[in-house]
């Protein structure tokens, strides 16, 4: 086979283990996932009542300009629909924006540890990965800048950043965006988005208008907690989107997912409550934390990135025979933490109760 050399020794995305699979593996009747950042409320109930009722016609292909999806997005956010582009899950864009910029010869610049599907794209597309360490759980946008050559292509910012939540200060990102040039792109991914309550974040959408070379990707997956049916966007200047556009599949969200995404923007007092319960659980874990001198990064997500003092490996693995999923820090770039998603009250008290008896199983003061 003439396979790309770009992609040997690539490994493919390891997710964290299925609840049916931790089930059956360790005889357990309850698990909670809190590994995989999905919403633990679930969705809008508008968007089950919608399912219940409505029928569609498998046999036919979905709307590949996705109109209603896009006209319900468009005036939810006050952006022109030729401002947008829609894809399976925020990946595919990610793959589509790789495809479209990267080769070989030119170079791309991201933080480290941050959203592993930039680097991966990146190689697979043959490009150079420039990656710059964070500081303090955000990026070094002075160094990044100085990253930045005639061969760059793509800068991407992740804010907040994942694995460690920290969002991108306002004052620090304009002056970032002022001084990258207008022919690289700049990709603001914006994952947890409505997660955010940090004071000094300003709603970016009025950068798109302002800088020319943005992209701000967003996603259905993680506060809407549709995480199933794959829908992610993109939202830029009409040049940026026209050129993508083509590289896009023409079907790439389906019938079931631009129905129940025109359905859930319309809820935002689901995502209201979201928010504010995400904050209670939030507060929660940071108090043991602080009670417990276990260092964590200040999250506008719905995760934490918190110390456990000993390997994350051995945390992550006694936990889930508790039946509780996290992420070790060992995979996301940062041994010593794991990374947790803020469940429901209930799931929270019951994985810091299962937390502190690991810890201190291992020899950790608590």
């Amino acid at each position: 086979m003439k396979w790309k050399k770009e992609i040997e020794g690539l490994k493919a995305y390891q997710p964290g283990k299925s609840i049916e699979a931790v089930q059956k593996e360790f005889g357990l009747s309850t698990i909670h996932k809190l590994a995989s950042n999905e919403n633990p409320y679930g969705c809008s109930p508008k968007v089950q009542e919608f399912l219940a009722k409505e029928a569609f016609n498998f046999a036919l292909y979905p709307d590949g300009a996705a109109t209603d999806m896009r006209s319900t997005v468009s005036e939810h956010l006050g952006v022109s629909g030729r401002k947008l582009i829609f894809g399976n899950g925020s990946d595919e864009l990610i793959s589509i924006i790789s495809r479209s910029l990267l080769r070989p010869g030119v170079n791309t610049v991201m933080a480290k540890p941050t959203f592993s599907q930039y680097a991966l794209n990146a190689r697979i597309e043959g490009a150079e990965v420039r990656e710059v360490p964070l500081k303090d759980g955000t990026h070094d946008l002075v160094e990044m800048l100085e990253q930045i050559d005639h061969e760059t292509a793509v800068v991407w910012l992740c804010s907040p950043n994942n694995p460690t939540g920290v969002v991108i200060d306002d004052s620090a990102l304009s002056a970032f965006l002022d001084k990258v040039p207008q022919n690289v792109l700049v990709v603001l991914d914006e994952a947890y988005f409505e997660y955010i309550t940090n004071p000094t974040y300003r709603n970016t959408l009025s950068y798109i208008d302002e800088y020319p070379n943005l992209l701000i990707l967003r996603t259905f997956s993680k506060a809407y907690g549709l995480a199933s049916f794959r829908v992610g966007y993109g939202m830029a200047s009409e040049p940026i989107i026209a050129k993508l556009e083509p590289v896009r599949g023409p079907f790439n969200t389906t019938v079931l997912s631009q129905a129940v995404v025109s359905v859930a923007v319309e809820d935002q007092s689901f995502i209201d409550m979201c928010r504010s319960e995400n904050e209670k659980g939030k507060q929660l874990i940071e108090k043991f934390c602080t009670a417990h001198n276990l260092h964590f990064y200040p999250s506008d997500t719905n995760f934490i990135l918190m110390e456990v003092k000993t390997d994350s490996d051995i945390v992550f693995q006694k936990l889930m025979e508790k039946g509780y999923i996290v992420r070790s820090g060992n995979v996301l770039g940062v041994p010593g933490y794991v990374r947790v998603t803020i469940g429901t009250r209930e799931q929270n008290e019951g994985f810091l109760r299962q937390l502190s008896d690991v810890l201190k199983d291992q020899g950790v003061a608590i």
